[in-house]
Parts: C-alpha cells; sequence; structure tokens
C-alpha cells in the first residue's frame, strides 16, 4: 500500500482536506485515483513512521493546479499495523494488516458523557457541536477527530482495539482539558 506520512494522526471515519503538492506525492495520489484505490497515512516521527496508521479513502479531488498540484478530500476508513516499509519507489510503500476490533460495545451512560462533554468543549471554542452520526460503533473516533487533541492521544486511540477503552480514554482526556478551557472562556467574556 502506498504511504503518506504525515505530521498529523488520521482516524476512521474522519475527512481529511490534503493539499499534494510534492512531485512523489502526486505521482502516488494520480496513480490511487487511476485505480481507485486508497492510500495509507501513518504519523511521521522523528525516526521513521509510527506502527499504526489509518487508511485513506479519496473522496474527491477539489481542485487542481496547473503545474499538478491538487487539492483533495479523504477520509480515514480502516487502522492497520505497519509490518514492513519499503523505498523502492519515489514515495513509501508498506506491507500491512488491518486491526479489527474487540466486539466490546460501550454502555448507553459512557456514550451520553462523552458526547456531553464534547459538546461543552466543541460549544467553549466557538464551534458548533456536530452530533456523531448515527454509527456510533467509532464515537471515539468521531469525537477525537472533530477536536485538535494532543497527537500522541490520537495515535493512542488509533492502536486501541476496544471501543470501551477508547471512549474511556476520550471522556478522561475531555474532563482533563475542561476546567482549563472554562477558566479561558471565563475570562474572555469577563
Amino acid at each position: 500500500m502506498p504511504i503518506f506520512p504525515l505530521e498529523l494522526v488520521l482516524l476512521p471515519g474522519v475527512p481529511l482536506p490534503l493539499h499534494i503538492f510534492e512531485p512523489r506525492y502526486k505521482e502516488m495520489i494520480a496513480e490511487c485515483l487511476e485505480q481507485k484505490k486508497p492510500f495509507g497515512i501513518v504519523r511521521a516521527l522523528s525516526e521513521g513512521v509510527a506502527d499504526v496508521g489509518c487508511t485513506a479513502e479519496i473522496m474527491a479531488v477539489t481542485k487542481k493546479y496547473d503545474d499538478g498540484r491538487m487539492d483533495i478530500l479523504a477520509r480515514g476508513v480502516e487502522r492497520f499495523e505497519v509490518i514492513e516499509v519499503n523505498e523502492d519507489r519515489s514515495f513509501l510503500q508498506a506491507e500491512i494488516a488491518v486491526m479489527e476490533d474487540e466486539p466490546d460495545k460501550p454502555p448507553i451512560e459512557m456514550v451520553t458523557q462523552a458526547v456531553r462533554l464534547h459538546a461543552e468543549i466543541a460549544k467553549l471554542a466557538g464551534e458548533d457541536p456536530a452530533g456523531p452520526e448515527e454509527d456510533a460503533r467509532n464515537l471515539s473516533f468521531f469525537l477525537a477527530g472533530s477536536l485538535p487533541l494532543d497527537l500522541d492521544f490520537k495515535q493512542s486511540l488509533l492502536a486501541t482495539l476496544s471501543e470501551v477503552k477508547r471512549l474511556e480514554a476520550v471522556v478522561g482526556y475531555f474532563e482533563a482539558v475542561l476546567p482549563g478551557l472554562r477558566r479561558a472562556a471565563k475570562a474572555r467574556w469577563n
């Protein structure tokens, strides 16, 4: 699978606008478009790439430039583990293994609490607290993906194979950042 190392963590179900300008990535994206195949996004680290990434499906090419650059809208689809990286081409490729979640289901109280905390954070940040889509199987990814959270936190969520454990982590993270956000919002309004 073609791999695009970026300084971000893509989560399943989360949209990602990208500006493609480097020749090697123009080649990679052109190939993915032509073959109607996804590419993988992995977090770029100082010592290479993260062990876990997310496949990206190209939803649309939103703009093409005369010099070959383009703006695309991609969306995270499924998580994968990087087995082996291959540098034979101008862009990285990797042998991957798709990761499956444990078949657990979070209790409704946890879901309600996570959605409520997320809405409060979005409101404090001055954003419209959009609710989750009807498919709440990956609620943790939706909630974490819609906010500018710490990359290490997002990477650990991506690697966690339990929705219950991910939602527990999201609730804990939201509860930890909310007091500071509330104080900052109160100071702004006074």
